[in-house]
């Protein structure tokens, strides 16, 4: 077996496809086909129920599948030490961020990546919170930017920013002439909300019994800036985390309500999993994010 055919079993589990996972590592399907087909009679037992769509891993599968990844985890290791022992810095260096995140301020992180590491790549995916925890549990992705995350026993959950939620309304809104509302002003209001399953909105309804205050929610959706393109829209207010509206705002889309009490933060985390070695290129994103931070706040 060789470290490709490790890494094909470890995308199929993934993706629970044969056909994406071959896309992924660059093969044709009937040539991911054949390898995982040897493999299987190499080890005589089969890795994947191909009877069940999407495809299921088998138990026997799952014990080899952790063997996949320990394997790809010290390969990462190995060339991690190598790359700081060159002492230059090069290669790749995989994030998997938020909606929010990524699309509001990852160009500009990327454009001051490329300035500090010319030879190297950053790989960005947008995902949702679910999506990216699971990106770095499995090796999918080195550093991850999420909100709500806390540390486990396999990743570790980096304090990054706390983001002030705000109300979000049209700028013909009866309210948008107001610096700050009072949380009761948004009672009985239309309201564009986040899907129930996201730790964020959870957080808003949580807000929200705490003072006692009820909504008329007329559009759920899974990323903000389809709530932010609905509020637009004159299909509601919002709450949410103010530093993504900030282009909004300057372009006279939205328009900000403070809320009282301010009250309502969203916590943005770096998340990586336990003990990971970084190459140098990894290291220095992380620094990257950290002076990001802080330049911000100032």
């Amino acid at each position: 077996m060789t470290l490709q055919t490790l890494r094909l079993v470890r995308d199929i589990a993934h993706y629970h496809s044969i056909s994406k996972a071959a896309r992924s590592n660059s093969l044709s399907q009937s040539a991911a086909s054949q390898a995982l087909s040897e493999l299987e009679r190499e080890l005589e037992i089969e890795l994947f129920d191909r009877r069940r769509r999407p495809l299921d891993i088998t138990a026997a599968g799952k014990v080899y599948l952790d063997y996949c990844r320990e394997v790809l985890r010290k390969e990462d290791e190995v060339k991690a030490s190598l790359a700081q022992l060159r002492k230059h810095a090069e290669g790749t260096v995989r994030v998997a961020a938020i909606y929010s995140v990524g699309l509001s301020e990852m160009s500009q992180i990327e454009a001051r990546f490329e300035e500090r590491f010319p030879d190297a790549e950053l790989q960005v995916q947008y995902l949702r919170p679910e999506r990216v925890w699971e990106a770095i549990l499995q090796d999918q992705a080195d550093l991850g930017l999420m909100s709500y995350a806390e540390s486990s026993r396999e990743v570790v959950a980096i304090p990054w920013r706390d983001e002030e939620m705000v109300v979000a309304v049209a700028p013909d809104h009866r309210l948008a002439n107001e610096n700050s509302i009072p949380i009761e002003a948004v009672e009985g209001e239309g309201f564009v909300g986040f899907d129930e399953d996201l730790p964020i909105q959870d957080r808003i309804d949580r807000y929200l019994r705490e003072h006692k205050v009820s909504v008329n929610v007329t559009l759920r959706f899974d990323n903000i800036e389809m709530i932010k393109q609905a509020v637009a829209h004159g299909a509601g207010m919002s709450i949410m985390p103010e530093r993504v509206m900030r282009e909004d705002m300057l372009q006279g889309r939205l328009v900000s309500l403070r809320l009282e009490p301010a009250e309502l933060f969203r916590p943005v985390c770096i998340v990586h999993r336990r003990r990971k070695v970084f190459n140098e290129v990894a290291t220095g994103l992380l620094e990257l994010l950290r002076e990001e931070e802080k330049r911000d706040a100032a």
